[in-house]
């Protein structure tokens, strides 16, 4: 097989520019990330039952969800937490590998199971279901130097000007504030008044829950109706209330000794916040953090780039005194690691190139492992795309390692070929074909018990195989093309750029010499000068004789 590309080096040309090419273009479109997705899938189930205690919640919310969940496909567990701000968060984890999307249609489907056994108050404002994504690609936060924009206006500016566009940036999976402070009308009771008056939390609460709210009024003079109805008009009555003056007047009772009795007079109405649980700074200044998640399988450096430029062009009808900043950003740690390791793979790349100069002290030589082993470090990106990986640290540290597992079968042929052409005096093209005679099986055995290494590693289960396995199939990769490339190129290479002789140089011969006197074999250094004319005479003959035998 490696005589029909020594004979055709073009077509062996050929199918290495391929490898590159394949390995270029998925380098292009591979997802960037600091690690392998290794996390777990997770489904969070939210519900909100104001003013329940954690205990509330726990019996009356969480235990008819927590009984439908058990037997749902691919769950590892559940986690609940109940807080007495009355928010009930359930998230459930899923084995690795699950598809998110699924496991979140099954978590809903029992959840609309139990549905019909949780508080009426539930039931109207819903229970949310959605995956949560655990990869955390930033953080920006908004701050402001003016007294007049607290964390409520800002909580609020983000919401409507920020939230929605950062998560239609394409590779954004969700975008969250915490601490957010939505804005709500908080009406704080006087215990005292409602003693005298007879007035519970309950009836403050039916009164705003009745009056404040939108109705359909219906039409007047819509059929059927009496003969000469000639107009129709629509009914528009107030929906629900906005300022704090239209709470203060709702009406509590229309009837008694006092009168009517309205909210302003048995609590304080003013717009605030719906909760005041968290509270963020920057240097004591008052601040909303908005959490970035990245879309699973994106490219984690575009990503925060294309965040970046949102925030510039949001950034541009900003209050005066109003300014972001990003103050934590897990693509530092991916550009920081990526650029560590190029610098590795850069001096791994100089030192083989530099002992391949050394032993074989040809520039011509050296030039082929040269060619030959980015091919198969370039190719492995190819592998990446097509097993759906990433360019990951993990991945990274493998193309390092492979640098000088690579190496060795460029080597191998290589320095066969020189060793036939200084010991039996063949032609670069006679000494390629012999070469690979002898050594295509030992490097079919190389590659195949490198494989039997790592492989077994891409088939390890749980968290430890998931993190590996991106690591042993990178390895595996370069090696099968490493292999490819050592019986088709290399070889070809090889009786195109050899000659048949070089000469010692007298740089390299204090080093031949040390290497001799430590114990190492001589290199073998074929000289400049034409073979003497018994060596060739007898040669000649050798090959005559066996010529007559063989007739």
């Amino acid at each position: 097989m490696s005589r029909f590309f020594i004979e055709r080096p073009i077509f062996a040309s050929v199918i290495a520019i391929i490898i590159t090419l394949a390995g270029f273009v998925a380098w292009q479109v591979l997802p960037i990330a600091q690690y392998p997705e290794i996390a777990p899938p997770t489904v969070t189930i939210t519900a909100t039952l104001p003013g329940a205690s954690a205990e509330t919640l726990s019996r009356t919310v969480a235990a008819p969800i927590e009984e439908q969940l058990s037997g749902v496909e691919g769950l590892l567990y559940f986690q609940s937490t109940s807080s007495s701000n009355g928010t009930l968060t359930i998230t459930c984890t899923f084995e690795v590998g699950t598809d998110v999307n699924n496991a979140t249609i099954q978590v809903n489907n029992r959840v609309q199971i139990a549905l019909p056994r949780l508080p009426d108050d539930i039931k109207r404002t819903g229970v949310v279901v959605q995956k949560r994504s655990v990869d955390i690609l930033l953080f920006v936060a908004v701050t402001s130097t003016d007294p007049r924009f607290d964390t409520l206006y800002l909580s609020n500016f983000m919401t409507i000007n920020a939230l929605d566009v950062l998560k239609r940036v394409p590779g954004v999976a969700d975008a969250t504030i915490f601490g957010a402070r939505d804005y709500s009308m908080r009406i704080w009771l006087r215990p005292d008044k409602m003693a005298q008056l007879g007035i519970t939390a309950t009836d403050v609460a039916g009164a705003i829950r009745a009056q404040s709210n939108q109705y359909a009024a219906g039409k007047i003079g819509q059929d059927p109706a009496p003969d000469g109805q000639a107009l129709i008009y629509t009914v528009t009555a107030q929906g629900r209330l906005i300022q704090p003056e239209e709470f203060g007047n709702i009406v509590l009772r229309s009837s008694g000794p006092g009168g009517v009795l309205r909210v302003k007079d048995i609590a304080r109405i003013e717009l605030g916040a719906i909760s005041y649980d968290a509270y963020t700074t920057v240097d004591g200044r008052p601040t909303i953090g908005t959490a970035v998640f990245l879309q699973s399988g994106a490219n984690a450096l575009n990503v925060a780039n294309s965040v970046r430029k949102t925030m510039e062009e949001i950034a541009k009808g900003f209050p005066a005194g109003v300014s972001y900043m990003i103050p934590f950003d897990t693509t530092r740690f991916v550009q920081a690691s990526i650029k560590e390791v190029i610098h590795t793979l850069f001096i791994a790349a100089l030192l083989v190139l530099a002992v391949v100069f050394i032993f074989l002290q040809s520039w011509r030589a050296t030039l082929i492992p040269f060619i030959a082993v980015p091919i198969s470090l370039i190719g492995s990106f190819a592998g990446l795309y097509a097993f759906g990986f990433s360019i990951n640290t993990l991945t990274l540290f493998a193309i390092v390692l492979a640098t000088g597992i690579v190496v060795d079968d460029a080597i191998v042929v290589l320095e066969n070929v020189e060793r036939l052409m200084a010991e039996k005096g063949l032609r670069p093209k006679e000494a390629a074909i012999e070469s690979m005679r002898e050594v295509t099986g030992a490097i079919i055995a190389i590659e195949l018990v490198l494989c039997s290494v790592f492989v077994p590693v891409a088939f390890l289960g749980g968290l430890a195989g998931r993190l590996y396995q991106q690591f042993a199939v990178t390895v595996t990769t370069a090696v099968v093309i490493s292999g490819v490339v050592a019986l088709t190129l290399t070889p070809a290479l090889c009786a195109l750029l050899l000659k048949p002789s070089h000469g010692e140089s007298r740089i390299f011969r204090p080093f031949n010499q040390g290497f001799g006197a430590a114990g190492g074999s001589r290199l073998p250094v074929r000289s400049r000068r034409p073979a003497r004319r018994s060596d060739a005479l007898a040669h000649r003959q050798g090959r005559l004789g066996d010529a007559e035998d063989s007739h």
